[in-house]
């Protein structure tokens, strides 16, 4: 599956998410389309921007840091998704507007200590491994208290939410099922003053289930770009 124009897919993601949340008796404006355009070119990244797309999630620093150069578009987000490498902090903190993917109290000292002093904080979701899964990263539920209390300490971090990766699934209640344990992770967190305003969950297979159990930000590549490519494009 390959795409000509972006504008299909787009339209056809556009109306899958505003679906979904109508039958969830949900705003589809209160839900963020996150184009994951890991291994596709800046030029693809590039027709998706002609057509309204503004935030972008990639996985791997020195692809993403090509691309931003590349692609040089002041009004994009930049989200930074994928596993996060002690030596990738800094990088991370200077150029990405979002992380998703913080799971350690590390990881969070690194990049509140390298967010340069004349920027916002990085917008910040904490990734949980719901399923216990060895293969992924992730926080546990039981370590999350610590790192959001840890998160609200560091002033290079502005904690946002939280994001998780299920194992793939066809079976929509169990999709819902694991959604709905972050959404209720996330609600026993929340307070007043920290309102943890996002849920980043769901991608191109289960965005419908995601949507249903409260998810504000869905990642969707596939769907977007087709099938990405095995190795690092050529800008």
């Amino acid at each position: 599956m390959t795409f000509d124009t972006p504008l299909q897919p787009l339209i056809s993601v556009k109306k899958r998410i505003t679906e979904a949340a109508l039958a969830a008796g949900r705003n589809p404006d209160n839900i963020t389309l996150l184009a994951v355009s890991k291994r596709h070119p800046a030029k693809a990244v590039e027709k998706l921007v002609a057509a309204g797309q503004r935030h972008f999630g990639e996985n791997y620093v020195s692809e993403a840091l090509e691309k931003m150069a590349a692609v040089s578009n002041p009004s994009l987000h930049w989200h930074f998704i994928g596993p996060i490498q002690s030596n990738k902090t800094r990088d991370i903190a200077r150029n990405f507007s979002w992380v998703h993917s913080v799971d350690r109290a590390k990881i969070l000292q690194r990049l509140s200590d390298a967010r340069p002093a004349n920027a916002a904080p990085i917008n910040c979701c904490l990734q949980i491994n719901l399923e216990g899964e060895l293969s992924k990263s992730g926080a546990t539920e039981l370590q999350a208290k610590a790192l959001v209390t840890l998160a609200c300490q560091l002033p290079g971090i502005h904690l946002r939410g939280l994001m998780c990766i299920p194992a793939p699934s066809h079976n929509r209640p169990q999709q819902e099922s694991v959604f709905g344990r972050l959404r209720k992770l996330r609600d026993s967190l929340r307070t007043p003053d920290l309102p943890l305003d996002v849920l980043s969950m769901g991608m191109s297979g289960d965005l419908e289930a995601a949507i249903s159990q409260g998810s504000t930000m869905v990642r969707v590549g596939t769907a977007l770009f087709g099938p990405r490519l095995e190795t690092s494009p050529k800008i």
